[in-house]
């Protein structure tokens, strides 16, 4: 049985962790930088979990901080914010914990991250990964599963668009009994973006306006709003010679679907927004933006809630201000 290292015992980091644990009986250790987490985590002597609110309980958990860590796991699995990535990485390899043979999974939201994983990763040695999988951390060592038991689905491609080999499938089949639900596909880049239109679509808007999905679904013209920002993305993404695994219209109906099965749930870009933290917009709708201005195409929307939300951001401190 292979060994895994998550980094980030964050919201995915212990999502994916306690899945295998639980489900799977895989072996899990969890380095992680942020010190209230540690230090919850050893005073209540693991991470406490839930799943939609219920069946609240502890499960014990291998913590360290890089520079303490002296495991030899088989696969990395990465979670971190991706604007918290490069100085991870390199503390994580300072410490002296990657190795040669070691392969590594991530499934972050936005784009931008495996090439900075590739510094320190050999190609073949890469897996990418996206998550229709909403868990929330309401504070350290404390973190929600939202949805059903079942509901989880995620894709995998490898990072040289190849076939699985003897790792890869593994980390398959592992994903697999630990009920994460993952969907194989041959090209990274189109499934990756498939993801990063959605989150421009749902996140940015729920966060813009403070809004659970089930609240923003409740809008007549949410179709219309979708529909002009997939447009603009499927546009940029074709122009870059990017072909995404959804269609417009898959995109446009799986926000209606995953709106209604996780109606109370905010995206984690408003989780970010309302702790005072930075968004992952620039990494999202700004990469979209981006791509689109690469190749010759302005995508407008994009651009603009990419300011709506950066306003958003800098209001917070006049709302702060003012109940001080």
């Amino acid at each position: 049985m292979m060994k895994y290292g998550i980094i980030g015992a964050g919201a995915m980091g212990v999502r994916y962790g306690a899945m295998m644990q639980e489900n799977a009986g895989i072996d899990v250790d969890y380095i992680e930088t942020w010190e209230p987490n540690i230090e919850r985590i050893k005073e209540q002597g693991g991470v406490s979990i839930a799943r939609d609110h219920q069946n609240r309980h502890i499960i014990p958990v291998n913590i360290y901080r890089p520079e303490e860590y002296h495991g030899h796991p088989d696969v990395w699995i990465i979670f971190k914010k991706q604007m918290q990535l490069a100085e991870e990485l390199e503390r994580d390899s300072k410490a002296g914990i990657f190795h040669s043979d070691q392969y590594v999974f991530s499934a972050m939201n936005g784009m931008g991250h495996f090439e900075k994983i590739a510094k320190y990763f050999p190609a073949d040695h890469i897996i990418c990964g996206t998550a229709m999988i909403a868990t929330r951390m309401d504070a350290p060592g404390d973190v929600d599963f939202m949805g059903t038991e079942g509901s989880e689905q995620m894709h995998m491609a490898r990072y040289n668009n190849e076939r699985p080999d003897a790792v890869v499938q593994q980390v398959f089949d592992d994903f697999t009994k630990a009920d994460l639900g993952p969907i194989f596909t041959d090209e990274w880049k189109g499934m990756c973006m498939s993801k990063v239109v959605f989150n421009a679509v749902c996140n940015t808007l729920c966060t813009m306006f403070e809004i659970q999905m089930g609240q923003f679904i409740a809008y007549d013209g949410v179709k219309e709003m979708a529909r002009r920002l997939f447009d603009e993305a499927f546009d940029a993404c074709e122009r870059a010679g990017i072909y995404l695994i959804e269609s417009r219209q898959e995109e446009t109906d799986s926000v209606i679907a995953i709106s209604k099965a996780y109606k109370y749930h905010y995206p984690s870009m408003y989780q970010d927004f309302s702790k005072g933290r930075p968004t992952e917009v620039d990494y999202i709708n700004g990469y979209i933006a981006k791509l689109g201005r690469e190749h010759d195409y302005v995508c407008k929307t994009h651009e603009f809630v990419v300011h709506e939300v950066h306003l958003a951001e800098t209001m917070r401190q006049f709302k702060q201000s003012a109940q001080d």
